[in-house]
């Protein structure tokens, strides 16, 4: 009987608790148009577990205990829902259909555990057309490199985490020199620096920390229309995607190690700080730490990156974010080529150049603080229309000791003299933003409009010293103090020192500059649907360029008025699947006047310019095909940039608008998931660039040196085993390289060219459901190569990092 009883007993309690966890919530997610949305982010937040919708739009969370729940409904570029809801015993709650309205990413990015298909593709956004736009129905080009992408990779740094995106190349390291910036690439023939964070200006003199990328997106051609000249290229732009606070509870820690010394903890924390669950706090940080390759050379970093976002009411949210960010580096010393007389090398192999030789020391260092803040605020005027008003604010500095290495062709034997200077600069820039943002019927056709208004200042402080001549160096290891602008044969010592250094500078003065300007802008663009499958976009900026200069002086004073329109076509022959395009697309610099006129006739006058002008023509297709398994962009562009500033060829005092570039290619990207836990990554790119008229031969029909390399290819693949015994294990496998590239390319010079290079990587990892292990290996086969423009940058040999994840 006790037997029995005992049976009986826990029969009961099996079936009842069998009972408790069978109840279901299920339903279906539409846009505003009733379209299926899939890949709908739908968690419980008080189990911090959910699900996906399907490729119908349709969702099931099953296994749930019986009573009342917050759901959040969430997806990129759409405003967040949150539903209440009240779950019976054995039961299944349908919520029927759920509409999610096209809006800004607050409160978006939901921790789903999960597979979600084709992780390195994230291709709806709405920072680039300033509109929550999907790409396959954007008629502009851009290449999105997502936080998993990175993370399969055991990306460290920025410079890295570029090689995944299409056409893009790095031209030289951030030299933590003032008004330098973050690096420089070269982007479909022109050179560019990544400047835009969250869609707003954001600026640094150092090396853009990689623990709080959320995503990179590289937009491609001239894009003056939406953003400015200020932080855009002929080329394009670099916009960083910071991480944002997300709905729940969560984070990660994590622990990277590796060779040349390097060493980075990263912790990132996410909660709510209220009861009702309306205000989100998430804080990013990192410590980093590296040594060089080189005899010399270091790193050292710590960045914190707080956010917040407070949902006051279903109509009106808030958001902060900030990166903070204390930096000590040796400057990375580059062999500069004389540009004006040619070399007595030709090649690396003539050059003698030993690559582990860093010219410098540990004792001269630069410091490289910088501070980005931003600020914005929605409010939904009504169910068609909403405001946006953003708010950012840069600071950066540059303290410490900075040197350059330069060939002035005067002591033979490829000697480089080194010139040393104590750098004391700051840059200072507040952009200011309105936004209106409307998505609406007129005639029955679809708009969807942003009209804005922007302000945007900078201002630079130079308290530098001049440049101090301070001995010379052979690329070999040969040096000597012999001061090539003296007559007489010097053997002064000059010790890589702090203290030798300062002993230099006390007969050099110190600057006391600083120059300020403001851009004034009015901008609107809208995406019309003429049919289902056919839409235009029409774009057009009235810009305003204020040149203060010297605030000390009005003779460098300017101004400029510009327009920049923009223009696309894009028709859709299977709807969400295919889209064929064509853009026109216009980028803008402004001119500073100049003093033309023969002295011997008078006095020379002050000549005004139209500013310089990029105008783009672009054709290609999109595709988003096999449940959203595999996505590609093909696209042919060609870029003319007119009215370039030149010396009147009759008349070698005057100037006038002539001067032409052209920059034409290809570009393919794919994206594909082609199986359940297989990722791949690949891209191709080509580009011709010529200056094409120009009064100085010098650079007539040559390519620019800012160029780059013709051809770009990357490529990666990451598979992790989904069953069996070997579940949650993984391999990545992938390479990336560049066609030679002119570090020199001048009449008088003539050529120096950097070789080609492949360079291939491989990882192995453990993946389970709160850590992840890694074991990364970049340049598998030791490649020496390098990177340049009017430059020798040697870049990193073999390494080896070891990476350690808990996700809570």
């Amino acid at each position: 009987m006790t037997r029995l009883l005992t049976i009986v007993l826990l029969f009961t309690v099996y079936l009842n608790c069998f009972s408790q966890e069978n109840s279901t919530i299920q339903g279906h997610i539409t846009d505003a148009d009733q379209k299926p949305l899939s890949g709908v982010n739908v968690l419980i937040a008080q189990l911090n577990t959910g699900t996906q919708s399907n490729e119908q739009g349709d969702f099931s969370i099953e296994n749930l205990s019986a009573g009342n729940y917050t759901l959040t409904i969430s997806y990129l570029g759409f405003k967040t829902q949150s539903k209440q809801v009240s779950v019976q015993n054995d039961g299944v709650l349908t919520l029927g259909n759920i509409v999610l309205y096209e809006g800004n990413e607050i409160l978006n990015e939901v921790v789903i555990n999960g597979e979600r298909q084709n992780k390195f593709s994230r291709k709806k956004t709405a920072y680039v057309a300033k509109l929550p736009l999907k790409d396959i129905e954007n008629t502009q080009v851009y290449s999105t490199v997502t936080n998993e992408l990175l993370e399969s990779q055991v990306v460290t740094n920025f410079e890295d985490a570029l090689n995944n995106a299409v056409g893009i190349e790095k031209l030289w390291t951030s030299t933590g020199r003032g008004g330098d910036g973050a690096g420089y690439y070269s982007l479909r023939g022109f050179s560019v620096q990544p400047q835009l964070v969250n869609g707003l200006p954001g600026l640094t003199n150092g090396t853009i920390n990689s623990a709080n990328i959320e995503r990179i997106e590289v937009i491609k051609g001239p894009s003056a229309t939406l953003f400015g000249n200020a932080v855009s290229s002929y080329g394009g732009l670099i916009n960083v995607v910071t991480k944002k606070p997300y709905a729940g509870t969560g984070g990660e820690l994590s622990y990277t190690a590796g060779s040349y010394g390097f060493n980075q903890v990263t912790g990132d924390f996410n909660t709510a700080l209220d009861k009702e669950e309306n205000l989100y706090f998430r804080l990013n940080t990192s410590y980093a730490s590296q040594q060089s390759f080189q005899d010399a050379g270091f790193r050292k970093s710590f960045f914190v990156a707080p956010s917040l976002s407070y949902k006051v009411n279903n109509k009106l949210s808030f958001s902060f974010y900030g990166e903070i960010t204390q930096a000590e580096q040796t400057n990375p010393m580059f062999l500069f080529l004389n540009r004006s007389a040619p070399t007595e090398a030709s090649n690396l192999d003539e050059l003698g150049y030993n690559n582990k030789l860093s010219f410098t020391s540990n004792d001269l260092t630069l410091e490289n603080p910088s501070q980005n803040y931003r600020l914005e605020m929605d409010y939904k005027l009504s169910d068609t229309w909403q405001s946006q008003t953003l708010l950012s604010k840069s600071s950066t500095s540059t303290k410490g000791y900075y040197s350059y290495l330069f060939d002035f062709g005067i002591l033979g034997d490829d000697t480089f003299t080194r010139y040393i200077s104590k750098q004391n600069a700051n840059t200072e820039t507040s952009d200011i933003q309105q936004n209106f943002i409307g998505d609406f019927k007129v005639a029955n056709l679809r708009n969807r409009v942003v009209i804005g208004a922007d302000y945007f200042t900078a201002t630079q402080t130079s308290n530098n010293t001049g440049y101090a001549f301070y001995g010379n160096i052979t690329p070999e290891g040969g040096s000597n103090g012999d001061n090539p602008f003296t007559p007489e044969v010097e053997e002064d010592a000059y010790p890589l020192s702090s203290s030798g250094v300062d002993a230099a500078l006390e007969s050099q003065a110190i600057g006391n500059n600083k120059s300020k300007y403001h851009i004034y802008s009015l901008y609107a663009s809208d995406v019309l649907d003429i049919t289902n499958n056919f839409s235009a976009m029409v774009g057009l900026r009235l810009d305003h360029f204020d040149n203060e200069g010297d605030i000390s002086s009005a003779e460098d004073d300017y101004n400029q008025t510009t327009l920049s329109p923009k223009f696309g076509l894009l028709y859709q022959p299977i709807k969400d699947r295919l889209s064929v395009f064509t853009n026109y697309q216009n980028g803008f610099t402004n001119v500073a006047p100049q003093l033309v006129g023969n002295p011997e006739d008078g006095p020379q006058t002050l000549q005004t310019f139209d500013p310089e002008q990029a105008n783009q023509f672009e054709v290609g297709l999109k595709t988003n095909l096999f449940n959203n398994r595999l996505d590609a962009t093909i696209s042919y562009y060609n870029i003319q940039v007119t009215d370039r500033v030149i010396t009147d060829p009759s008349s070698p005092f005057n100037k006038i608008q002539g001067g032409e570039v052209e920059s034409k290619g290809f570009e393919i990207e794919i994206n594909a998931n082609p199986v359940n836990g297989l990722n791949i990554r690949a891209g191709f790119s080509n580009n011709e660039s010529t200056t094409t008229k120009s009064d100085n031969p010098e650079i007539l029909n040559r390519r620019p040196l800012e160029a780059g390399p013709e051809t770009l290819y990357n490529f990666w693949a990451n598979y992790e085993v989904q069953q069996g015994s070997l579940e949650g294990f993984g391999l990545g496998l992938g390479f990336n390289g560049a066609s030679e590239r002119f570090a020199i390319n001048y009449e008088s010079t003539g050529e120096f060219i950097l070789p080609s290079y492949t360079i291939a990587n491989a990882s192995v990892f453990y993946q389970a459901n709160k850590y992840r292990i890694t074991l990364k290996l970049n340049n598998a086969f030791n490649k020496e190569y390098y990177k340049g423009w009017t430059t020798i940058s040697p870049q990193t040999p073999r390494a080896v990092l070891a990476n350690v994840s808990y996700k809570f």
